[in-house]
């Protein structure tokens, strides 16, 4: 048996070596031509869906706390971006990084005006309060001279507007790469487990002595800046953001993929990310039934599979891996036995 320490290492690198091959492989497609621009909207979007699942599944699956208003943040990391670019007089190479830190931070900070109060409340209080941001934050971009309305930004420079598809699919890549792993890491750090117990046991957890207070807010404010950062992204992607795009249905959208894919599992929210993304896509064919079929496949899973599909469980390939070696090794020594018999 391998060390506790050497699994993960090779574990590590495996990943690693995933990630590596991921981005050359799509790289190669893009450049060949293979993967056209529309396709390359349909893998960026789908990169941005994946941050905006990770990061409320910090909330709602590691913290156990319902959010409604989470597209909210989106829309403010998106505007905070999206201004920047506009007005900066900075090249885009310069601009279009700072700006979606910027984006993070501002949302962070909408984190930490929101989460104060609300994370005092649990349960339906609390979901009523962040629903209620999100509107509230929507119908404050509609009246705003700065935001143009509900006319909303345009002209954002992207990098697509150049041609350039293989800078930002290498943008929309990386940065969701470093939101799972940021993700990762925060939950099986202590930080991590004291949210975790905050969500089993609050009382239990503070006569413990952990700050809930303190975890509950670091944990939304985490989720809350990279929904910022994915609303720079998604600003640039498209190159024009009204508020009606951060509307109630986007923050049920990113709802239905933490829950599909198992509240608190971070694997479950990437795949079930993806799937709900090139889904609507892959059914465009059907025209007016659509979004039937896709309410369909939902509601099937949730009937067979009502924690989601990996529940609070987490994909690993090492773990694969040895209950495959184990099943090989079964149906070996099963003939053995039946002879001794």
């Amino acid at each position: 048996m391998l060390g506790i320490s050497r699994r993960k290492k090779i574990s590590y690198v495996v990943n690693l070596v995933i990630v590596i091959l991921l981005y050359v492989v799509f790289t190669m497609l893009i450049r060949q031509g293979v993967v056209n621009s529309y396709y390359s909207d349909i893998i960026n979007m789908m990169c941005i869906n994946i941050i905006m699942a990770v990061s409320l599944n910090l909330v709602t699956g590691l913290l156990g706390q319902l959010v409604l208003g989470h597209a909210g943040f989106m829309l403010v990391g998106a505007y905070a971006a999206g201004l920047f670019t506009l007005h900066s007089g900075l090249p885009l190479p310069v601009a279009f990084p700072i700006a979606l830190v910027l984006g993070g931070l501002v949302a962070a900070l909408f984190g930490v005006i929101i989460g104060v109060p609300a994370l005092r409340l649990k349960g339906d209080y609390l979901a009523i309060i962040t629903l209620g941001f999100g509107e509230i934050i929507r119908v404050i971009a509609n009246n705003l001279t700065i935001t143009n309305g509900a006319k909303g930004l345009y002209g954002i420079d992207s990098l697509n507007s150049r041609h350039n598809l293989t800078a930002m699919f290498t943008y929309m890549f990386f940065i969701a790469v470093l939101a799972i792993f940021i993700s990762f890491t925060f939950g099986t750090s202590r930080h991590g487990r004291a949210v975790i117990s905050i969500r089993e046991d609050e009382i239990a957890a503070e006569a413990s002595g952990i700050n809930t207070t303190y975890y509950k807010l670091l944990a939304f404010i985490l989720a809350a800046f990279f929904a910022g950062v994915a609303g720079g992204l998604y600003a640039h992607q498209i190159g024009l953001i009204d508020p009606s795009k951060f509307d109630f249905n986007r923050s049920v959208e990113i709802l239905v993929m933490v829950v599909l894919g198992g509240m608190g599992s971070i694997t479950g929210s990437i795949i079930s990310a993806g799937v709900l993304t090139v889904l609507p896509e892959a059914l465009r064919g059907f025209s007016s039934y659509r979004m039937l079929l896709y309410s369909i496949v939902l509601i099937c899973v949730m009937l067979f599979r009502p924690t989601g599909l990996l529940g609070r469980s987490e994909f690993s390939l090492m773990k694969t891996v040895d209950k495959i070696k184990g099943a090989v090794k079964g149906k070996k020594q099963d003939p053995a036995s039946n002879k001794e018999g």
